[in-house]
């Protein structure tokens, strides 16, 4: 009876078509936060010397983007496509405390993030005394709030199971109509993650945007040396705001769908309800990178370098099937011979000679260039011209 009740509660309660629809979304989220997330972490690793202190939280959201992504995603997709939960009770309760803890650790990240820009906007006399050590200690208070709420349910406040469409797990929206203590932290996870974090992020960025405009007319005629500095913390802010919506946009659907569920006297909310906010949800990991990533300049330009590095070494041997010199294309020829004059060594024939200039070209016809490159041998009074291949070793060993 208990395998039976069992299987009962992890059984899909949604058509099998809205699974693999949500399956497939899944996949398509995976790969997309797997992808843009660690490309922002290298990116982030690349320049490390040089992130200021706001930025720490941008790689700290990219990290726990990520944890959600490797730890529900490789668990909720199987499961779509099966129609049914398929890891049993105690994988069910690990999936749940991994959302939990990087949902609610991403959400109180962006706060952080909104009132450190706040406090380098609008006081900039405190900010600029934020350094990095105090943006790591906010990060570890991040992880140690959001841990308190996720081990909770663990400790009996609150209660995992699975989710009313049946293939993954979270908290148990309904336990607070049977449970004073489930209640309780329901209430506590409305008010203290959510109601309060939104709170501070409007504020804050209401506050800065005051500060803005009104110190906008004074920037314009007076332009200080602050004023780069000023117009970094400035595209950090707008970024962040930008970031702020997208995840904020992505959680307030399974926000207002599961305080219904615990406090309606409606017996049920509609399982498809549920589905639908949890695939936006789930979104919220693809936000950061893509922003960041894309109209963040010093990350943008350092990823591109990081591209083009990885281009030119894979394409190592572009010459490569070239014709015979006689027959060489003009183009081809003027592009390698042009590739670095600033590295190249004239000889006595005027002949460019290129270190580590477009090798691969020099390689094609390394034996035409040996022949044609020549040199002037003083003997006494009396000069000589020869070329490379006449000289003995000694002598081209110091000539080269």
């Amino acid at each position: 009876m208990g395998n039976a009740s069992e299987t009962g509660r992890f059984v899909s309660t949604i058509p099998k078509e809205h699974d693999v629809f949500m399956g497939a979304v899944y996949t398509t989220f995976c790969v997309l936060s797997l992808l843009g997330n660690c490309i922002l972490l290298l990116v982030a690793y690349r320049k490390r010397s040089s992130l200021k202190p706001a930025e720490y939280f941008i790689v700290n959201l990219s990290i726990s983007d990520l944890g959600m992504t490797v730890t529900l995603f490789p668990l909720a997709i199987p499961s779509a496509f099966a129609h049914k939960w398929l890891f049993g009770e105690l994988t069910c309760s690990y999936y749940a405390v991994c959302g939990v803890l990087f949902g609610l650790s991403s959400l109180t990240n962006l706060t952080a993030l909104s009132s450190v820009c706040c406090l380098k906007v609008c006081f900039p006399i405190y900010g600029n005394k934020f350094s990095s050590s105090h943006a790591c200690l906010m990060i570890v208070g991040v992880w140690c709030f959001a841990s308190v709420f996720a081990v909770g349910p663990l400790a009996h406040w609150g209660r995992y199971g699975p989710e009313p469409y049946g293939t993954a797990c979270c908290i148990d929206w309904y336990a607070p109509k049977h449970d004073a203590l489930a209640m309780s932290y329901i209430i506590c996870l409305f008010l203290f993650c959510y109601v309060v974090p939104c709170t501070i992020i409007f504020l804050s960025y209401t506050f800065i945007l005051f500060t803005v405009r009104g110190s906008r007319q004074a920037v314009q005629q007076h332009v200080s040396p602050q004023t780069k500095t000023a117009n970094a913390h400035s595209l950090i802010v707008k970024l962040s705001v930008a970031v702020c919506i997208g995840f904020l946009s992505a959680w307030t659907p399974y926000t207002i769908v599961a305080m219904w569920a615990a406090f309606s006297t409606s017996l049920h909310v509609p399982p498809i309800a549920f589905a639908l906010a949890a695939i936006f949800a789930k979104s919220s990991t693809i936000y950061n990178p893509v922003v960041y990533l894309l109209f963040k300049p010093n990350f943008r330009k350092s990823l591109t370098n990081d591209t083009a590095e990885i281009r030119r070494r894979i394409c190592s041997s572009p010459c490569k099937g070239s014709p015979l010199p006689e027959e060489k294309d003009p183009q081809t020829s003027q592009r390698c011979n042009n590739k670095d004059i600033s590295n190249s060594t004239h000889l006595s024939n005027g002949l460019p000679d290129n270190h580590g200039a477009c090798l691969h070209c020099a390689e094609s016809h390394g034996q035409q260039a040996t022949l044609q490159r020549t040199a002037c041998v003083l003997t006494g009074s009396t000069h000589s011209e020869l070329t490379v291949s006449q000289m003995s070793e000694k002598m081209q060993a110091d000539f080269i």
